[in-house]
């Protein structure tokens, strides 16, 4: 079994502060389990992170994974949601909080 990090990744686009958090962590849950989504099974979700809008998601198979990162356009859609959100997923990786810092490392 691949390690829990190799099947994690990171969706940033996530509605901020519109539903409550679990209710949002269920809908990022349905969405990454969708055929139409390239989904599979979902092993847990990290949200919310200390990063505003942005969750980790763990697929129990690796696989997933990279059928998720080869869809171009997720678009995150429920009728609790006002209209639908495009989110952008990555590879997770240890120094995620990199991917959200501006260039030069100037402060934001």
């Amino acid at each position: 079994e691949a390690p829990k990090s190799a099947r994690r990744v990171v969706i940033a686009g996530v509605p901020d502060g519109i539903l409550q958090e679990d209710v949002m962590a269920d809908i990022l849950i349905i969405h990454f389990q969708k055929a139409k989504n390239n989904g599979g099974d979902v092993e847990d979700v990290e949200y919310p992170t200390r990063l505003k809008g942005v969750a980790y998601l763990t697929f129990e198979d690796l696989e997933v994974v990279e059928r998720v990162l080869k869809k171009d356009d997720h678009q995150l859609e429920d009728k609790r949601l006002s209209r639908p959100y495009r989110l952008r997923v990555t590879r997770y990786c240890e120094n995620v909080s990199m991917l959200f810092l501006p260039p030069f490392g100037l402060p934001l």
